[in-house]
């Protein structure tokens, strides 16, 4: 009777794992192990699934009596603890040996699962495993850097090993790489426990829909200069901008494509206004490298409406079924609606973008009109003005692209040496001069003669042409309000509701200020 309680006491009773755990799982990779206490006990709150990226640390066991400790406190905490060999793509330079012994130790610290990656199982001795997932729940994962491939083949490699979750991250090198994830995802998952997702940019959206495609969770960063991982999200982004808590099956997918596409606003703004109107939908940032990848991805996830920016607004015409008379016009499309049938359909809300502000502040027909530039969005002001009966000039840096435009348009154009010699009621900036910074602008000050001046250049908030423009007293017009008000009207086209277009300008507004502010912090720390 003794040696068999002795034996009882001997055994290891594994803690039980959650029948259903939070959507995400926040990686916590801190070279100091209080710094990643402190960490997770600020945001165990809103966060209370953690990994703790042990081989971050120097000593990965030193800091496991903290963990414990934290853990102790926080009873409702779900914690992974994940130790990677440098040759899978971590951190930690000691031997396997070492490895097993540092997940043994944190799920003594009280870690409810260890992750390890396939690589190192294959190499141990089968009972070592077991020992180790007889301690915790037992992750098995694979990481591919390069490319997302074999993903069967891949998982029928993994089913070798016995675990209770099967995790598979690749690398998306097109969005359609997505797609693949999330089939695969949608096919397995009824079979087995798995983890399912992509990195890198094109990753975004394996990141929030694979969860919906059958993953069981899916990971985030604690902020997005604390990344675990390429193209990695801030769990914060996840659950505000994306609400990936609400997204399920009948979730309407919508997204800004474009290259480049990392400090776009869209998804900031789309998404306030998707929440505050209670569709439900979510909108993603899709970098995009060819046209040929985006329209395969509105066909298979599938999309639901696109916004179109550079450099595609005018190659995405030979893609579409059918457009508006302002596309066809202009030559350019800014926004796709895929109907029930998959036709895909274009219309372009750029000119709704300029026209909505300066009918605010004046009577455009008849009004004279300087339009700086010849591209996409000068194609949009030109004609949105001359429809409504504006005289309009235009200046280009070439000659050509704006004398062609003049004649489509019937506008007229003009040289630079002229300027000082006419005064205008509006000048529009729709040149991308001055995006980014604060020092270039397109104008010298004796150029700028009007009475309002108009950039669209969103980012900084206020530019150089605008900076000149209020020191000489003229009333200007941030492009702000040409992002808020073309998003506007692409959300009215998508849902058929009033686009709340006040809280869409306060949530851009407040995310130029915080972008501003980071990295007025960046250049402090250098």
């Amino acid at each position: 009777m003794t040696e068999h309680l002795l034996a009882l006491r001997n055994t290891i009773v594994p803690r039980l794992l959650p029948l259903r755990f939070p959507k995400v799982c926040l990686a916590i990779a801190c070279e100091d192990a209080d710094e990643m206490v402190q960490t997770a006990e600020s945001m165990a709150r809103d966060n209370p699934f953690v990994e703790f990226r042990l081989d971050y640390l120097k000593q990965p066991a030193s800091g496991l009596p903290k963990i414990r400790r934290f853990l102790e406190t926080h009873h409702y905490v779900i914690a992974i603890a994940t130790c990677r060999r440098v040759a899978n793509g971590g951190k930690f330079k000691g031997s396997m040996a070492a490895q097993l012994e540092v997940l043994a130790k944190s799920a003594a610290a009280g870690c409810q699962i260890v992750d390890i990656e396939l690589q190192s199982a294959l190499l141990c001795k089968a009972d070592a495993i077991a020992r180790l997932r007889a301690r915790a729940g037992l992750i098995l994962s694979f990481h591919d850097f390069r490319a997302t491939r074999n993903l069967d083949h891949t998982l029928e490699k993994m089913l070798k090993v016995p675990a209770d979750y099967y995790k598979i991250v690749t690398t998306a090198t097109t969005l359609s790489d997505n797609v693949t994830m999330m089939k695969f995802l949608q096919a397995q998952s009824g079979k087995h426990a798995l983890i399912g997702l992509c990195m890198g940019e094109q990753g975004i959206i394996s990141r929030v829909l694979s969860v919906r495609a059958g993953s069981v969770f899916t990971f985030a960063a604690v902020s997005s200069d604390q990344k675990t991982a390429p193209g990695q999200v801030s769990a914060q982004q996840l659950r505000t901008t994306y609400r990936i808590e609400q997204v399920d099956a009948a979730t309407r997918i919508y997204g800004v494509a474009g290259d480049p596409i990392e400090h776009s606003l869209s998804p900031v703004i789309m998404n306030t206004a998707l929440r505050r109107e209670n569709v439900n939908g979510v909108y993603l940032a899709l970098h995009v490298k060819t046209l040929k990848d985006l329209i395969h991805c509105a066909r298979e996830i599938p999309l639901h409406g696109l916004s179109i920016t550079m450099p595609y607004k005018q190659a995405i015409l030979d893609y579409l079924d059918n457009t508006d008379s302002h596309t066809s016009k202009i030559g350019a499309c800014n926004t796709v609606v895929r109907a029930q049938d998959g036709k895909l359909y274009g219309f372009n809300t750029d000119v709704a973008g300029v026209l909505r502000p300066l009918e605010q502040r004046i009577t455009i027909e008849g009004a004279k009109v300087l339009v700086l530039g010849a591209g996409g969005a000068a194609r949009a002001a030109v004609f949105g003005l001359r429809e409504r009966g504006a005289e309009v000039w235009i200046l280009n840096r070439s000659a050509a692209p704006a004398q062609k435009l003049a004649r489509q348009a019937k506008a007229r154009t003009i040289k630079r040496a002229d300027l000082g010699k006419v005064s205008f009621d509006v000048i529009i900036n729709a040149t991308p001069v001055g995006m980014g910074n604060t020092r270039d602008c397109p104008l010298k000050e004796n150029e700028i003669q009007a009475r309002i001046v108009f950039d669209m250049v969103y980012d900084p908030a206020e530019t150089r042409l605008l900076q000149i423009a209020r020191a000489k007293g003229l009333q200007v017009i941030p492009g702000i309000e040409m992002f808020v008000h073309q998003a506007a009207r692409q959300f009215e086209i998508w849902s058929g509701k009033p686009a709340p277009a006040d809280e869409m300008l306060w949530a851009v507004t407040a995310a130029l200020q915080e972008r501003a502010a980071t990295a007025l912090r960046e250049r402090a720390k250098s």
